[in-house]
């Protein structure tokens, strides 16, 4: 197969949203400050997690922010505002190297006076198995499973 063959059966075409640029920084020891290219905040992340989350932790945090912002989005849409939302994410690691995430729990905790359980169990859905482009980014045979504490309950 030549190359330009091949390159058309593994590249996705680009539509919509453009690239994602970042710029990544040693600062020193394990510690790597990342931004967007094109400036703004930085975020730290130190793999002995000392002065910030893991490379893996900021994972399982992208993963976690992706799917609470589509789960905040979608009940909005059906006009029931959330008041809070957190995200508790697990992520179980292969014993050897790399010890690469194997799969994830992510537990949701949401306050929304309005919102029925079956309308926040469905956004969560969407978020984690449609809309998350993080999720998506994963490896789609990787379990990603949820479960949801709604008003405390």
């Amino acid at each position: 197969m030549s190359s330009e063959s091949l390159k058309n059966t593994t590249a996705m075409p680009v539509v919509g949203k453009p690239p994602a640029k970042v710029s990544v920084t040693w600062a020193g020891e394990h510690r790597f400050d990342g931004q967007r290219q094109s400036g703004g905040p930085a975020i730290r992340m130190d793999a002995s997690g000392a002065t910030g989350p893991s490379p893996v932790d900021a994972l399982l945090c992208a993963l976690a922010g992706c799917t609470g912002v589509d789960v905040v989005d979608i009940l909005a849409k059906r006009r029931t505002p959330v008041q809070a939302l957190s995200v508790d994410v697990e992520g179980e690691r292969f014993a050897g190297v790399p010890g690469r995430v194997t799969a994830i729990k992510l537990h949701y905790r949401i306050i929304a006076a309005e919102v029925e359980r079956q309308h926040a169990e469905r956004a969560i859905e969407l978020a984690v198995t449609k809309y998350c482009s993080v999720r998506d980014s994963l490896d789609p045979h990787m379990p990603v499973t949820w479960t949801l504490e709604l008003n405390g309950g």
